[in-house]
């Protein structure tokens, strides 16, 4: 699999934990000291996030770290 569709797999899976929180990107920005830009980035599948700033969103999320990267890397729907 090519690191595009993992990026754009993993942002989806991390748009899904904020809305299911009821987060806005900005307030998602908000809470990981992190630019609502980034979050976007992020989710559209434009970033390829630090080992800090994943540790940074999921405090943001109030989950472990782990949980961010436990997503279907074949884009399947679990």
């Amino acid at each position: 699999m090519d690191e595009a569709k993992i990026l754009s797999l993993f942002g989806e899976h991390i748009r899904g934990i904020r809305t299911a929180k009821g987060y806005s990107q900005e307030q998602l920005a908000g809470f990981a000291d992190l630019d609502r830009t980034y979050i976007s980035g992020i989710e559209r599948g434009q970033r390829n996030v630090s080992l800090m700033n994943l540790v940074k969103l999921a405090k943001a999320l109030d989950i472990p770290a782990h949980q961010l990267l436990d997503f279907d890397m074949e884009g399947n729907n679990v």
